[in-house]
C-alpha cells in the first residue's frame, strides 16, 4: 500500500521538477522477471528509476537509509529490501533475496558497482549480477542514469533542481554456470560495458570504495 501511495505521489513531482528524459521504456518488459543493473551516481537513483517505470521495481539498500539519517531518504527506501553491509553473510542474503524476487515475476534493481561512485566515473562491477541472471534465467536490461549526481551529490542532505536523464538498454541473456567464477566475471563484465555505452562515463578496472571507508564495499 505504501508503495502504491508513494508512487501516486512522486511521479508528478518527478516529471514536473526534474523533467526527466528517459529511453528504451520499450525494453522493459510487460511481464515477468527481469534484471536492471545500473550505474550508481546518487542515493535518489532508486528513487527516480521506480517513478519512471509503470512496474514495481524492488532494490536492495543498506540498513541506515532505513533507521537512521535524511528522512526524505527513508520514505524513498520504503517498499526496498533492507541489508547489512557489514554483516558476513550479507552478500548471499542480498542474492538470496533478490532471487526470491525474481522467481515471484517481478522487477529487481541493483548496482553492480556495489556503492555509488565517488567521482562520476563507472567503476568495475562485482559478480552478484551475472550470479542471478545465471541462477534465475532473468534477462538483465543495462541502465545509465544521467546526472541524478547534480541532484543529490555525496554529502548532501536537500535535493536540488536538475534535469535528469535515464537511458535503457535492450535485454541481454546468459548461459553459463552460476557457480563458476570464470562465468560470473565474463558476464558481469558484459554488463558493465553495456552501462557504459549507454552512460558515455569512464570506465575504471576496479572496484569503488565506499565514501569514507579505505576497503571495496562488501556486497556484490
Amino acid at each position: 500500500m505504501f508503495y502504491r501511495v508513494a508512487k501516486f505521489l512522486s511521479v508528478p513531482a518527478v516529471h514536473l521538477v526534474w523533467r526527466p528524459r528517459v529511453e528504451g521504456l520499450g525494453h522493459v518488459p510487460e511481464q515477468g522477471p527481469a534484471i536492471l543493473a545500473s550505474n550508481h551516481l546518487s542515493v535518489l537513483d532508486s528513487f527516480f528509476l521506480p517513478a519512471l517505470l509503470s512496474r514495481r521495481v524492488t532494490f536492495v539498500a543498506k540498513n541506515e537509509y532505513f533507521t537512521t539519517g535524511n528522512p526524505i531518504t527513508r520514505m524513498i527506501m520504503q517498499g526496498n529490501l533492507a541489508i547489512d553491509r557489514d554483516s558476513a553473510g550479507a552478500a548471499q542474503e542480498m542474492l538470496d533475496a533478490a532471487a526470491g524476487v525474481l522467481k515471484a515475476g517481478e522487477l529487481f534493481g541493483i548496482y553492480p558497482e556495489g556503492t555509488r561512485s565517488p567521482d562520476g566515473r563507472l567503476y568495475k562491477g562485482k559478480i552478484g549480477v551475472a550470479w542471478l541472471t545465471l541462477t534465475t534465467g532473468a534477462p538483465v536490461l543495462p541502465v545509465a542514469m544521467l546526472g541524478t549526481e547534480r541532484v543529490l551529490p555525496l554529502g548532501a542532505s536537500v535535493p536540488r533542481i536538475h534535469r535528469i536523464g535515464v537511458r535503457i538498454g535492450e535485454p541481454m541473456t546468459f548461459t553459463g554456470d552460476p557457480g563458476r567464477a570464470r562465468d560470473r566475471r565474463q558476464v558481469t563484465d558484459e554488463v558493465m560495458a553495456a552501462i557504459q555505452r549507454l552512460s558515455g562515463q569512464e570506465y575504471v578496472p576496479s572496484y569503488a570504495k565506499r565514501p569514507g571507508v579505505d576497503a571495496p564495499p562488501t556486497h556484490p
